[in-house]
């Protein structure tokens, strides 16, 4: 019984890769009429407002300890979002790409410091597989270290922290309310860096309307919500190693919707991403602990 709800966590965390490695390209071009900074806050305020009106009435059960965790989950959220953001104007894109990915490292690591236990040998296996899969997949002449590298690696120590404490509060915690408030956090602290560094457009052009309408809800609202409902099923190092396949779905999506061809290297890449997920999910589930032991999530299940 464990293991089918953690295959359907993991199932439902893929969709979630897919959904934001589609995205990716229509963001892109959102980028090109208005600053990341609003475009985030934006995004987030939409997708704020959503969850708002559509689960107002468990608001009601509101506390601090739940508002305490959706606060740091959201911050570590936004660090992660601001420094891949920072990071891009020093640094390349593939760079950036392959290090924001190193999270599928962060967090085996992170988690085994926190729990004091070791990965089992098919999920470092799948970490490794999907570690190299990235490089080949995102790097071409190889990394040379810069600023803009130590920021966005800065991002993936807040992203792998992220996964890290959706893992531990979403067992705790309603997650509809802990995944408003991270998206609220986010929307909030994005509007006063766009205050402080941007410009608000006058209008927006017709790539920002879209991009608003595929990311606010779908990439956003559902997505997250999607993540901090189901992760309580699953350990965060399944999910990073899910979330590492968010390249290869954008990879898809910049051929299917804008002519871009992967070379070898880059096929070979995304077949060692696909193959280290598939290790560590068909391998690596002995041993490797959700978020909340199995008597555990039956009874906070059934209290939602």
């Amino acid at each position: 019984m464990a293991g089918t709800k953690q295959m359907r966590a993991d199932l439902a965390l893929l969709a979630v890769t897919f959904i934001w490695g589609a995205t990716f390209v229509v963001v892109q071009d959102a980028l090109g009429g208005i600053g990341p900074y609003y475009f985030l806050a934006l995004r987030f305020l939409l997708a704020f407002l959503f969850l708002l009106a559509v689960f107002y009435k468990q608001f009601q059960s509101l506390d601090r300890p739940t508002l305490a965790a959706g606060t740091l989950i959201g911050l570590f959220l936004f660090g992660g979002y601001a420094f891949q953001t920072v990071g891009l104007q020093y640094t390349s894109a593939a760079n950036a790409g392959f290090i924001t990915g190193l999270s599928v490292v962060l967090v085996p690591v992170f988690s085994s410091l926190l729990t004091r236990r070791l990965p089992n040998l098919f999920v470092a296996g799948g970490v490794l597989s999907a570690t190299v899969g990235l490089a080949l997949l995102s790097l071409g002449n190889g990394l040379q270290v810069n600023y803009g590298d130590l920021l966005v690696f800065f991002c993936a120590v807040c992203f792998a922290m992220h996964i890290i404490l959706v893992g531990h509060y979403a067992a705790h915690h309603n997650p509809v309310i802990l995944t408003t408030i991270q998206i609220g956090v986010v929307s909030l602290i994005s509007f006063l860096f766009g205050l402080g560094l941007e410009t608000m457009p006058a209008h927006f052009t017709r790539p920002v309307w879209t991009a608003f309408l595929i990311t606010a809800i779908p990439a956003t609202s559902l997505a997250f919500l999607i993540q901090n409902k189901m992760q309580r099923f699953t350990s965060p190092t399944h999910t990073a190693i899910i979330f590492s396949t968010e390249p290869v779905f954008a990879a898809l999506a910049a051929f299917l919707l804008a002519g871009e061809i992967l070379t070898l290297r880059q096929l070979t890449g995304c077949a060692l991403i696909l193959g280290g997920m598939l290790l560590a999910e068909l391998k690596g589930s002995q041993g490797d602990t959700p978020a909340l032991p199995a008597k555990q999530e039956e009874s906070t299940a059934g209290s939602q």
